[in-house]
């Protein structure tokens, strides 16, 4: 049995639809990432799970148990839920210790001091904080900080973590370092975490499934690898990755396969465009990733001319861009390359025809 489930679940702000029938299922001891650009729905949804809003139709279960039913009129506080809630802005009480921020909840639960102190240590030394417990937040960093509302959302051993986009107030660095411990000290816990990020590198690092949303809407959902290497739509396609978005005039449709026109140049694509799909000769879309495209030598098959225009360095490689006609192609490569005519390369395997 999944540990949280969510059944067609609707929420509308006014007369604006939020959350359009969503349904999702999170396993145990699974990282869950949200991601959607703003707007999209993911913070209302998380707020959802936590009792914080109210939909008007669908359902809310953890461990089979419903939260919230609107069929039969459940509908448990956010205190009876026994979730853990990390906040963006940490929400830390400035006038109390670190010990004091971690131990709140256990106290509201009318633990005992010789109960929680043992608990409070823990969940500290958990993060990497047992030595600071006298200490008050704004004696703490940013990453500190963070570490104390996780802690304070662990101490009592919930079976369910909602983090609403908690690296978003630390800096580039930072972030990429908070990804790594606070995956691992999850899947230590063996807890089910719903993460909200509009941040997809954010989420790839960091989640087991990944649950794609746009306009209040579950766009799809699945691994990592699922939606970087075989998403389903147009908009999964544009969003995950970077990505080179071309127009291109649809040739032929064959077992899966799609022949496209780009530059007077035919290219096979992997047809993604289901049954609803363009006829010859219709204007189309091929995706396909940046890193997918390669210099080569000279013409050939799925290769098309370009001109150069201009290069930027990253450090561990180069990103270049050049023109076909109208439209331009981005690259990355590990070498430099200079102006006039090159071809590049689009693997037939890595160009999504939608």
């Amino acid at each position: 049995m999944p540990k949280l489930t969510i059944d067609d679940l609707h929420l509308r702000y006014g007369t604006v639809e939020i959350l359009k029938g969503i349904d999702a299922k999170f396993e145990e001891g699974s990282v869950v990432c949200l991601l959607g650009r703003s707007g999209s729905g993911k913070t209302t949804l998380l707020r959802s799970i936590a009792g914080l809003e109210e939909p008007y139709r669908g359902a809310i279960r953890i461990d089979g148990r419903p939260v919230y039913d609107a069929g039969s009129g459940t509908n448990l506080p956010p205190e009876k839920r026994d979730l853990g809630f990390v906040f963006q802005s940490y929400a830390l009480w400035p006038h109390k210790t670190v010990f004091e921020n971690v131990a709140y909840g256990l106290r509201l639960r009318g633990q005992s001091k010789a109960e929680l102190q043992p608990k409070v240590q823990a969940a500290l030394d958990g993060v990497g904080l047992g030595a600071l417990a006298e200490r008050y937040p704004s004696q703490l960093s940013g990453g500190q900080q963070q570490r104390v509302a996780i802690a304070r959302a662990l101490v009592y051993e919930p079976p369910v973590i909602l983090l609403d986009e908690p690296l978003s107030n630390l800096d580039a660095k930072l972030r990429e370092e908070a990804r790594i411990w606070i995956r691992a000290l999850i899947k230590r816990r063996g807890i089910t975490a719903v993460f909200v990020t509009h941040d997809q590198a954010e989420a790839l690092a960091i989640a087991d499934q990944v649950v794609l949303l746009d306009g209040g809407r579950l766009v799809q959902s699945g691994t990592p690898e699922d939606l970087y290497e075989r998403p389903e739509t147009l908009f999964a396609s544009e969003f995950m990755g970077t990505n080179n978005t071309l127009s291109v005039t649809l040739r032929e449709r064959r077992a899966g396969r799609a022949l496209v026109e780009l530059g007077g140049q035919p290219l096979w694509g992997v047809d993604r465009s289901g049954a609803d799909g363009g006829k010859a000769g219709s204007q189309t879309k091929g995706v396909i990733r940046i890193e997918a495209v390669r210099i080569v030598d000279g013409a050939g098959e799925n290769r098309v001319p370009a001109e150069y225009e201009t290069s930027i360095y990253l450090g561990n490689q180069f990103e270049h861009l050049f023109r076909c006609g109208d439209q331009t192609i981005r690259l990355v490569s590990d070498r430099r390359t200079g102006p006039g005519r090159h071809w590049l390369e689009c693997p037939p395997e890595r160009l999504w025809v939608f």
